[in-house]
């Protein structure tokens, strides 16, 4: 059996017997979580948690000062931060902000995997981000949120940490990337659905996950899912010219898109740099 092929069915065989080791979620994403589901928690409880991490505190500064907050005026403290975003969502977003903290290894080929990866799932949330803060303008009661939305693209490929640790007992099989990217497609949405379990998040994010790269589960109306293709339409995840040109006219169908070239537009690449900030 190829070095390939026996990765692939140790990687089967694990998810079958729950086996398969999955990343952690970091400590102080746990402690925000925590504190948010505490009624009694006020904003400055929460400032202080989040400030004990300098890599939060930045991020959620970062978020705080994004043109998708809508705000001219820029804060400069991590409680002026967690004040501008609320309490309501600051649970999604400083969730989202630390996973980048689990994109790591000190094994340098896996490390360089990890962060081509990282970079990817930050391009396709920052197109998603960007869309999504021009649909809620013009769709001021939907029932989409952008923290949860932002959550959902940063973990919607999160299947590849547990299989390129795996891939890591194998070394001769980074001589091979495209059978790597093979493994990654036919399997990333079916373990990041476990890691999404593992962590306690939400069905409806496990769903996502599961089923973001699954064309044929199609939304009849406006979805999370919707916003993070679309991420994927732009960045040339979804290859095939006729699958992306029935997915843009769905998405302006269902008013996510003015007409199927905004994305081309001066207005999308102004929001879509905006959006890309908070991660740089």
């Amino acid at each position: 059996m190829s070095t390939e092929n026996a990765l692939y069915t140790i990687l089967v065989e694990k998810i079958k017997h729950d086996a398969l080791v999955l990343p952690t979620l970091p400590e102080i994403a746990l402690r925000v979580r925590e504190a948010a589901d505490d009624p009694e928690i006020n904003l400055n409880q929460m400032s202080d948690i989040i400030s004990q991490d300098p890599a939060l505190s930045m991020g959620m500064l970062k978020v705080a000062n994004s043109a998708v907050m809508g705000r001219s005026v820029k804060v400069e403290t991590v409680n002026q931060a967690v004040t501008r975003i609320g309490l309501r969502q600051i649970k999604s977003i400083a969730t989202a902000m630390a996973i980048e903290q689990v994109f790591v290894s000190e094994n340098d080929i896996v490390a360089m995997y990890l962060q081509k990866s990282w970079d990817k799932t930050v391009d396709i949330a920052s197109v998603a981000i960007a869309l999504m803060t021009i649909f809620s303008k013009e769709h001021k009661h939907t029932s989409l949120a952008l923290d949860t939305l932002t959550l959902a693209a940063l973990v919607h490929n999160i299947g590849v940490l547990p299989i390129l640790t795996e891939a890591e007992k194998h070394p001769d099989v980074f001589a091979n990337p495209t059978f790597l990217q093979q493994a990654i497609l036919k399997l990333g949405s079916r373990i990041g659905a476990e890691v999404t379990k593992a962590w306690g998040f939400s069905e409806e994010l496990t769903v996502l996950v599961q089923s973001w790269s699954d064309l044929t589960v199609l939304p009849a109306e406006a979805h999370y899912l919707d916003f993070i293709r679309a991420g994927a339409v732009y960045h040339g995840i979804f290859k095939n010219r006729s699958t992306q040109e029935a997915l843009l006219r769905s998405y302006v169908a269902k008013d996510i898109l003015p007409d199927e070239n905004f994305m081309e537009s001066d207005e999308f690449k102004e929001m879509y740099d905006g959006a890309r900030s908070m991660f740089s």
